[in-house]
């Protein structure tokens, strides 16, 4: 394999007109029969609740007067319209950053929390264990010097040289086997209205992680575009209770985040919105 040698791309894809941003929050309309859930965080648009938004997150480098800068394969910075780096952040879900990479063919996934040093670089301890095209996402609320707090979801490329083969998507499924654990989903997302994803786990203890039992992270082929969600606050007869509008017709991967005795796990799953 060729040695491994990052080149950064900055993330220039046009949002589309009808799709669904972390960055902008929207109170979202459920589906018929559906009661609205208040969102003790509408601060950000991490929530209890999916939101419909007007955009896809992710898609830029540059949104709400801020930029993303790498500066370095595992680092970067965000800048403010005045060039300097932002060194003030909310904390949102018991982090002031969530980063996701995943490869461009929708493998690799991981959910990172880096660190901040004074001067506002983020760093990060994820792995790029193939050759190809992988996409960043930091997600995360900047807080102005006035205290205004902008929820932003900006996206780069960073591209690994070596041998690159493309995987194809698995097919889609409502089961998933992660670490011996059979995770199963339960719903129907559709475009334009939310409507409940519930995950369970058969047969074992479901522990909060950063704040919720479960974090999802949906990310459409083609673009990437990009949606977080997170649960409503209990439990809803054991399963994980998402709301999710689909941004658009497509096939989207999933990832859904548990924590089970200490430890966390991942199960994916592909989707195909009609």
């Amino acid at each position: 394999m060729a040695a491994v040698k990052p080149l950064y791309v900055g993330g220039l894809v046009v949002a589309l007109i009808a799709g669904f941003g972390l960055g902008k929050f929207v109170t979202p309309t459920p589906s018929a029969g559906t009661p609205p859930v208040t969102d003790p965080n509408a601060t950000h648009s991490h929530a209890p609740l999916a939101t419909a938004g007007s955009e896809v997150g992710g898609l830029s480098i540059s949104a709400g007067g801020f930029t993303l800068v790498p500066t370095g394969q595992n680092a970067f910075v965000i800048k403010g319209s005045d060039g300097k780096p932002v060194t003030k952040f909310a904390t949102v879900y018991d982090k002031q950053m969530h980063l996701v990479l995943v490869r461009r063919d929708l493998t690799g996934y991981q959910h990172l929390h880096p660190a901040m040093a004074a001067d506002g670089t983020w760093t990060f301890n994820g792995q790029f264990p193939s050759p190809g095209l992988w996409r960043a996402f930091a997600d995360c609320t900047v807080v102005t010097p006035t205290g205004a707090q902008t929820a932003l979801t900006l996206g780069w490329d960073i591209t690994i040289d070596g041998n690159y083969a493309a995987q194809a998507l698995p097919a889609a499924a409502r089961e998933s086997t992660v670490d011996g654990q059979t995770v199963t989903y339960e719903g129907t997302p559709v475009v334009g209205a939310t409507s409940p994803l519930l995950f369970r786990v058969p047969n074992v203890q479901l522990e909060p992680y950063l704040g919720a039992f479960g974090h999802l992270v949906v990310l459409r082929q083609g673009d990437l575009g990009y949606v977080h969600v997170h649960p409503e606050t209990q439990l809803s007869g054991g399963a994980v209770k998402f709301w999710f509008a689909a941004p658009s017709p497509g096939i989207y991967r999933m990832f859904f985040d548990y924590q089970v005795a200490g430890v966390v796990h991942t199960a994916q799953f592909t989707l195909t919105v009609a």
